[in-house]
């Protein structure tokens, strides 16, 4: 066995530390390209919200499928239970940014963002790994 293989692969074993960890890479990468877009073409400023609740849509549903991948059983379970740190720490961000409070929205959202982690725990439980 070669010592390079070992070494190069880095592995995370908690299923909700390694979802939180795809969804905010892939947050990252949307919010880079978002801006991009937002800086290149003519897109104006006001469609931002309805983009990025997609792009925290998709970045939850990659989070919930690698979480579910890494789990292996319940998949909604760790997927919604993934939704629902990746929403508070979003709240606490936007808490402490901007000073936005608590609203009835939060709870929509919470739910939400339970949702779409769930489904894409359940789906990354039954993707065979290759």
């Amino acid at each position: 066995m070669n010592p390079i293989n070992r070494v190069s692969k880095f592995h995370i074993s908690s299923p909700i530390l390694s979802g939180l960890t795809y969804g905010f890479v892939w947050l990252t990468l949307g919010a880079l390209a978002l801006s991009m877009l937002l800086w290149l073409s003519g897109m104006q400023e006001d469609n931002l919200p309805k983009y990025s609740y997609i792009l925290h849509g998709f970045s939850l549903f990659i989070g919930g499928m690698t979480a579910g991948r890494r789990a292996n059983r319940r998949g909604w379970y760790y997927g919604g239970l993934l939704g629902i740190l990746y929403c508070l720490i979003i709240m606490l961000i936007s808490f402490l940014a901007f000073d936005a409070g608590w609203r009835i929205s939060v709870f929509v959202m919470l739910t939400a963002a339970f949702s779409v982690g769930a489904l894409g725990g359940i789906l990354g439980v039954n993707m065979k790994r290759a």
